[in-house]
């Protein structure tokens, strides 16, 4: 026999800390067993797996920045890779000093906000120093190479910054489960790259003067030249020889991203909307027919526990937990002598270990069919926000009867389909009940009064309350009940005696009418109609929660005839689905147009801003490609790193048209103009994707340990960045050429003599 305490923090607590404090209390107590017979476990300790993905998300974070510090050697050596990377610990110090002044903690959100910033802390750093190493290559003075270079890339790196902060901060706008769960994630991203960019114009230049790097008297590292120069010559033969056949190029990307959306519209990815990473516990829910005594209900868990506990292998479980007479579900607590439930939480995961879904698909197994009670079924928990389950349908009418036939014939169509899985119906039938009418005509023909019929079952079946005292401070009822032996059933009662006015007497079942039947544990109400909800969740390996609810709107339209008086309400995960996606959609197209107006605003066109944003759908066609090489599934969390990415994706072409615009500002022609500028800018642009991505690629590939959550935003990031700037490095230039080559034809038009 056991009390069962569930504890929860403050909103500002530290979980792991007050957990700490509870075993330590434990520990306390538990010394004291013997006297006082008492013993204290923790059932279940949800700290380990936020250890766990706290470590997961600080392994990325450090292999991210030692990738990072990589990418900045390979291209531009020891000294200058310190220089551009002795900004990150200033910046993330910084912006960990403004989420705490806006009250916010550290957790695994916070630092996913770190690992995609890394990469982009250093981007506008890296374009700024690598524009100050080629004038101090050319034999520059520090202070001098210093201030031309910040002249040169000022405009295009704020613009940059500018971007990617205009992509990012209206998620924070994001409503819904969604945005709750990942709304610090766009605040600490903005934050960072705004001080990435104070810290690139104003600490980076005085770290070039003060380390006192002259190039005057040395060269740089022979295999980086030629590694630099390969690059340079190999992107100028191939961009050369596709800009010989500009509309080929153009049709072939157009080709690419079709394929990317009918990809997508054929199911060849795989859907999971809120994809979650399990956590090591799950109920074993039981429901007992109606009438079944609280004991009865007790031991027939038990009984399920013990056959349950034989699918355990050494070393798995952390305990188990029966209880009887309440039931937890995502979104109630369910009361009543005929539910019970048993939780099982196992030990942290290790190599040997089974998957917590492979134990609970055994469990499962085990208990299928076990004798006694009406219902049995499994509740698993993963993290992420709190979302309801995918399949949620409320039948809304004025008649149970009419009701649950319908909730019947739906439940039985979702049994039918192995899809579905853990059916649930929040209906349940209360305990036996007698419901007594008088019958007019034989009570008066008996000469009694109604009132002494009904006086007459209250004093047999509960008594009535006469008169009440104080007695110590507590107030005492007096109840007077009819003396003899309890009621042994329903017609026990039914026989007993009434007196007449004449002395004589009569049965109470010659007086009433009686009804048997069985009462109704709850009542709910949706819309001001009476609602049964039902409730299911589904194989994210098979289907998706869209598809599958919309499987369950069919089966409801065949047969919605024969029910004119009955209606039906989907919600549930779908309500989530779709209020994410309409505000994924206005955030995005949100974004897009702050981009336009600050890249507007640079190239003072109307025409180049839609350029840059050209290499948005590139970005999606490599998110595609991306989730078809990892199998990871199209889910909230990739959309949202697809968003993200839009800002992120147009950098490339804004350092690229810039250098094309001066070049040809400065009198070169079209097709010199914009070979320099893409031979000019390649390395700097492949650095600052290659960081970006190496921020976030052990994250997206999983070399710390794997999260199904915070993979496909990684994953997103990472093959849509790639593709997008691999695309972006041959496409921008061929439509740069075509749409700057009319701007140009027609300018020269408009300045021809009349009449020429």
């Amino acid at each position: 026999p056991a009390v069962m305490l569930a504890v929860t923090k403050e909103e500002d607590a530290n979980v792991i800390e007050l957990v700490g404090r509870l075993q330590d209390y434990i520990g306390a107590r538990n010394a004291l067993a013997d006297r006082t017979g008492v013993e204290l476990f923790l059932v279940d300790d949800q700290t380990v797996s936020t250890s766990e993905a706290l470590a997961l998300m600080q392994a990325n974070a450090a292999i991210g920045l030692g990738f990072v510090l990589l990418v900045t050697w390979l291209f531009l050596g020891t000294r200058i890779a310190l220089m551009t990377s002795a900004g990150i610990p200033f910046t993330l110090a910084a912006t960990f000093i403004v989420l705490n002044t806006m009250g916010m903690t550290v957790n695994n959100t916070v630092l996913l906000g770190v690992v995609i910033a890394l990469g982009m802390l250093v981007d506008d750093a890296v374009v700024v120093v690598e524009s100050i190493y080629r004038r101090l290559l050319g034999g520059a003075p520090p202070l001098e190479a210093a201030v031309a270079g910040l002249r040169e890339v000022f405009a295009p790196v704020t613009t940059s910054v500018m971007t990617t902060i205009a992509a990012f901060l209206p998620l924070a706008l994001l409503p819904g489960v969604l945005g709750e769960f990942m709304r610090v994630i766009p605040i600490v991203v903005s934050a960072g790259l705004a001080l990435s960019l104070l810290e690139a114009y104003w600490m980076l230049p005085a770290h070039v003067i003060a380390f006192r790097v002259d190039f005057r008297h040395r060269t740089e590292q022979p295999w980086r030249a030629r590694f630099n120069h390969r690059i340079r010559l190999l992107y100028t033969r191939l961009l050369l020889r596709v800009m010989r056949r500009p509309w080929l190029g153009v049709c072939g990307v157009l080709f690419a991203f079709a394929l990317a959306v009918v990809t997508i519209a054929s199911g060849q990815v795989r859907v999971n909307f809120f994809a979650g990473d399990a956590q090591r516990l799950f109920y074993v829910s039981v429901e007992m027919p109606a009438g079944t005594p609280l004991e009865d209900t007790l031991s027939t868990v038990q009984a399920i526990e013990r056959r349950a506990l034989a699918v355990f292998r050494p070393g798995e479980l952390r305990g188990s937990t029966v209880y009887a007479g309440q039931l937890f579900t995502e979104t109630d607590n369910v009361f009543g002598d005929v539910v019970g439930q048993i939780l099982f939480s196992l030990e942290p995961a290790r190599p040997d270990t089974r998957h917590v879904y492979e134990i609970a698909d055994a469990v499962e197994a085990a208990i299928d069919g076990f004798p006694g009670p009406k219902r049995v079924w499994l509740m698993r928990i993963t993290d992420g926000p709190p979302t309801q389950r995918p399949v949620k349908l409320r039948v809304r009418g004025d008649e149970f009867d009419e009701i649950l036939e319908v909730v019947g014939s739906l439940q039985a169509y979702l049994e039918s389909n192995d899809i579905y899985r853990d059916i649930a119906v929040d209906y349940r039938p209360g305990n036996p009940e007698l419901v007594l009418r008088h019958d007019g005509e034989a009570v008066k023909r008996a000469g009694l009064e109604p009132g002494a019929v009904a006086r007459a079952v209250q004093l047999y079946v509960d008594g009535e309350i006469v008169t009440d005292f104080q007695y110590r401070g507590e107030e005492v009822r007096v109840r007077v009940r009819a003396a003899g032996e309890g009621l042994g059933d329903i017609d026990d009662l039914l026989r007993r005696r009434v007196s007449r006015p004449d002395g004589s007497t009569v049965a109470l079942g010659t007086l009433l009418h009686a009804e048997r039947g069985v009462s109704r544990y709850n009542i709910r109400h949706h819309d001001y109609k009476r609602a049964v909800t039902l409730e299911a969740d589904i194989d994210t390996d098979r289907t998706d929660t869209v598809a599958a609810n919309a499987l369950l709107l069919e089966q409801w339209r065949a047969i919605a005839p024969g029910y004119p008086n009955v209606d039906i309400d989907f919600s549930g995960e779908l309500d989530d689905i779709e209020e994410s996606l309409d505000a994924i959609t206005v955030l995005f197209l949100l974004g897009i147009g702050l981009m336009y107006i600050i890249l507007g605003t640079q190239f003072r066109s109307y025409g180049q801003p839609l350029l840059i944003l050209a290499t948005v759908p590139l970005a999606f066609t490599g998110v595609v490609l991306g989730l078809l090489v990892t199998g990871n599934p199209l889910s909230m969390y990739t959309l949202y790193g697809m968003v993200a990415l839009a800002g992120i994706a147009v950098n490339a072409s804004i350092v690229l048209i810039t250098a094309a615009n001066e070049r040809l500002s400065a009198g070169m022609s079209l097709n010199h103009a914009i070979v320099y500028a893409a031979r000019r800018r390649v390395v700097p642009i492949l650095i600052t994707s290659a960081t970006t991505i190496a921020g976030l690629f052990s994250l997206a590939v999983g070399l710390a340990g794997e999260s199904f959550i915070w993979r496909p935003v990684a994953t997103a990031i990472v093959w849509g960045l790639a593709f997008s700037t691999t695309l972006t490095l041959i496409l921008v230039p061929m439509l740069y050429r075509i749409v700057m080559g009319m701007v140009l034809r027609n300018k020269a038009d408009d300045e021809l003599p009349l009449g020429l």
